[in-house]
């Protein structure tokens, strides 16, 4: 052991231009580490030891035995633990009336995992068969060696295989599954499976040797789980005192660990906020314990402290990753309500500001569930979650709505979550289900919003299911190095008609191979331009970058009628010939997405337009259409969507990719990517049109006009014309209307002989018919008109105002022809 023991002055040597707080929390961890492997510390305490670790005063004259202890844990968790358990019979009642799926779900779980078949992350019954080994890695295959925690690199696999699969199993966390089982049937094989793992576990890991004690956020998930556990099998015969004894010295080994090897200066991400909670878990429920009310007010001020750290004003997680977006918000939550059960801070203004902070981070999942309840799952995904557990999709984050709509009284949340979760019935017990059931749900007050510091962008057209919904990336890569982020600036998720049809393909693995790690991550996995093959930021280790791309939002707009979003980033400027990369999408609610991208660059280029669709749609290439290169997806009975692309010298390619919705999991997934290769600055613009049930597929061309780029669409019952004039404050004139708008769309019924809507961004002038209807000195950002009759009725970015048109109708209109044929 010795040989590969680290001496805590190498390990000091590294940490040069550190500040000195940082230096004495990371010296006094080297030092502790470097006592226990020399065997002076971290040893599981004898009978005697432990009696000196508990608070006598706790006990007043009785005497501190295993029964009193045991007495004492239940007595303090009826009050201060999650009150689903202080009425467990009306717990199971309601939990019966779930789907039937969740009760099967439960049963069979937990009849596998007494076989020892577990589901881990995106693995499917992984069989660690009889002789349980807690340091067998089963994909791989590896048995890891039972040596000090320090003596492992965390991110190799070479030695261990992938950490993710044998630290989820370590989490403990199927004894909430084996518990809602034994609630549910009685069977004490439950509670004998908890119980022989339980001890197994321990007998297996003494404290500091081995894989499960590398990270500290596993430690704290583990002791969480074996509380949870504690309260499911309370009644068992086979979950005695002794045994619980037994599990009080590793749990107070765990607090001990969890507060000598706090991850401040290593992960400070979820990390810290999750071994924080485990913290204030330990410290709430085991009050005699010495050490507990430190371990409660060190946990309390971790999280007060990383509310404003972690979370960006506008709510989105700084590590720009929806998956630990929800865990973040699970850990605030579960925070929250042990609070209150706990007597709640001293300090009302920091209480206010946690129920603040965790209903903005609530508000963010609120807005970008899709219309079919799951989420994007943009940025890393590690495939693990807080207890308690359910039968959702891995995608599904609803849950933690649901029980924000019963803590904050959000009826919006309620709107959204749809149903009460499983979630929110073991965390708030009846009285929580009741108060759903009571609370008056609404939709959300905003369709569209934006979110700028997290550089987030969602458009929708309502909040039914078969409603519209686009999602933008224009953010930065997160916090820490991007360790978590994505190369997918720009990047689109989308569903038409409640569909989703454009997805963001995940994670998949971190550890398995280089390769898949470094695909998934990269600009080609993501719905969004790609230049020569490359990396909007370019890929260094499995949690950095060698660059990064800075994203930059030029224009946000949302009205009731359009959506308008124009950003652009900086990532290609590292070629010997910079390139730029500008997205601008126009949303016309109830309708379409016009989407443009333009690269400004004097070199020659190979160009890759990327869209990842959902493994449940089928695609097909049409090719060549009108000037425009087509893919359609036309399901039966529902909404599909048809792709029209105008680019030179391109067409669409069908490639080979995965989508993951899970860690570990992997589906071939339909992949098409328009290719084209130019010389100097190139643009792309593609239609996205829905297809509805009725109606014939839409039918895109592009038609001549001086001074921009014209295009007929003939969609539904109308016929549209969008124009494009490339910004030099130059009107482009026909003879039905001149305009320097940059954007223009207008739409015109069949039969008639004036659009009579308009849609315009960027510009100060605009006159139809001859008539002069806009004319400001400066720019406008939008401006919106509606005809009815000859009274045309116009709203801009700075007024409000109706004019009267000619009675005549134009004959000449340079487009008449193309857009009533």
């Amino acid at each position: 052991m010795t040989a590969t023991m680290a001496n805590p002055i190498d390990a000091l040597k590294k940490l040069k231009g550190r500040t000195w707080e940082e230096l004495r929390a990371r010296g006094e961890q080297a030092l502790s580490a470097y006592t226990e492997q020399i065997g002076l510390s971290g040893k599981l305490p004898s009978d005697e030891e432990f009696k000196q670790l508990i608070d006598k005063n706790y006990f007043g004259n009785s005497v501190i035995t295993k029964e009193n202890l045991y007495t004492q844990f239940y007595q303090n968790g009826y009050e201060k633990f999650f009150p689903s358990f202080r009425e467990r019979a009306k717990t199971v009642e309601i939990f019966r009336k779930f789907n039937e799926k969740a009760i099967i779900n439960v049963i069979e779980k937990a009849e596998r995992i007494t076989e020892g078949k577990f589901d881990l992350l995106g693995y499917l019954n992984l069989d660690f068969g009889a002789n349980f080994d807690w340091h067998y890695e089963p994909v791989s295959g590896k048995h890891i060696p039972l040596k000090h925690w320090k003596q492992f690199d965390e991110l190799d696999a070479e030695e261990t295989g992938d950490k993710k699969i044998i630290w989820e199993l370590n989490r403990h966390q199927h004894f909430f599954n084996l518990g809602v089982a034994y609630l549910l049937s009685n069977d004490e094989i439950f509670a004998t499976t908890f119980v022989q793992h339980l001890e197994s576990w321990m007998a297996q890991n003494p404290p500091g040797l081995g894989v499960n004690w590398v990270s500290s956020l596993e430690v704290s998930f583990r002791a969480i789980s074996w509380i949870w556990a504690f309260h499911f099998f309370r009644d068992s015969k086979y979950w005695t005192d002794e045994i619980f004894y037994k599990t009080l010295k590793f749990l107070h080994v765990h607090g001990r660990h969890l507060e000598k090897y706090l991850s401040t200066y290593y992960s400070p991400n979820t990390h810290l906020t999750g071994e924080a909670l485990g913290l204030y878990y330990i410290g709430t429920q085991f009050p005699f314990f010495k050490r507990a009310e430190h371990w409660r007010k060190l946990g309390e001020e971790i999280l007060f402290a990383e509310l404003d750290r972690q979370i960006l004003p506008d709510g989105v997680y700084f590590e720009q990753s929806t998956w630990y977006q929800r865990y973040t918000a699970d850990f605030y939550t579960q925070f929250l309500i042990l609070q209150t059960l706990n007597e709640g801070s001293a300090n009302p203004q920091l209480q206010e500001k946690l129920e603040r902070r965790t209903q903005q981070l609530l508000d963010f999942l609120l807005y970008v569930t899709r219309p079919d309840g799951t989420t994007p799952i943009i940025g890393d995904d590690d495939g693990g979650r807080m207890l308690p557990h359910s039968s959702a999709d891995s995608t599904d984050f609803r849950a933690v709505l649901s029980t924000g709509a019963v803590i904050f009284g959000r009826g919006d949340y309620k709107f959204v979550a749809g149903e009460l979760a499983e979630e929110t019935l073991w965390l708030l017990g009846f009285e929580g289900v009741k108060s759903f059931e009571t609370l008056r749900e609404f939709s959300p007050e905003r369709l569209s919003i934006a979110f700028p510091k997290g550089g987030y962008f969602v458009m929708r057209d309502g909040w039914e299911d078969t409603d519209n919904f686009l999602l933008i990336d224009c953010g930065n890569l997160g916090a820490m190095s991007g360790g978590h982020s994505h190369a997918d600036t720009l990047g689109i998720d989308m569903a038409a008609g409640g569909r989703t049809i454009l997805v963001d393909p995940g994670t998949y693995t971190y550890h398995e191979t280089k390769e898949l790690r470094d695909y998934f991550r990269s600009t080609s996995a993501h719905n969004t331009l790609c230049i020569d093959g490359k990396s909007s930021s370019e890929l260094g280790g499995k949690f950095n970058w060698q660059t990064m791309a800075q994203a930059n939002v030029k224009s946000w707009i949302s009205q009731d009628r359009f959506d308008f979003f124009e950003g652009t980033h900086d990532g290609y400027k590292r070629f010997e010939d910079p390139a730029t990369h500008t997205r601008s999408i126009l949303f016309l609610k109830n309708d379409y997405w016009i989407m443009r991208d333009y690269v400004e660059t004097l070199g020659e280029c190979e160009y890759g337009l990327n869209f990842h669709f959902n493994i449940k749609t089928q695609p097909e290439i049409i090719g060549e259409e009108n000037g425009g290169f087509a893919v359609q997806e036309m399901p039966n009975n529902e909404v599909g969507i048809k792709l029209t692309t105008f680019g030179d010298n391109g067409g669409w390619q069908r490639k080979e990719s995965w989508v993951s919705t899970c860690y570990g999991k992997r589906i071939n997934a339909p992949f098409l990517r328009f290719v084209s290769k130019g010389i100097g600055s190139q643009e792309f613009f593609t239609f996205m049109m829905p297809t509805d049930i009725g109606f014939a597929a839409p039918v895109i061309y592009e038609t001549e006009i001086i001074g921009g780029r014209a295009f007929v669409i003939k969609y539904r019952n109308y016929n549209d014309l969008f124009v494009f004039g490339d910004g030099n404050g130059q009107p482009i004139r026909t003879e039905f209307f001149d305009t320097n708008f940059r954007f223009m769309w207008a739409r015109l019924s069949y039969g008639e002989g004036l659009p009579e809507e308009f849609v315009m961004v960027d510009g100060t002038n605009f006159n139809l018919g001859g008539r002069e209807v806009i004319n400001y000195p400066n720019n406008l950002k939008f401006a919106v008109a509606r005809r009815l009759g000859t009274k045309l009725n116009v709203r801009t970015s700075e007024s409000v105002f109706s004019i009267s048109l000619p009675q005549k109708k134009s004959s000449t209109y340079i487009l008449k022809n193309s857009l009533q044929s």
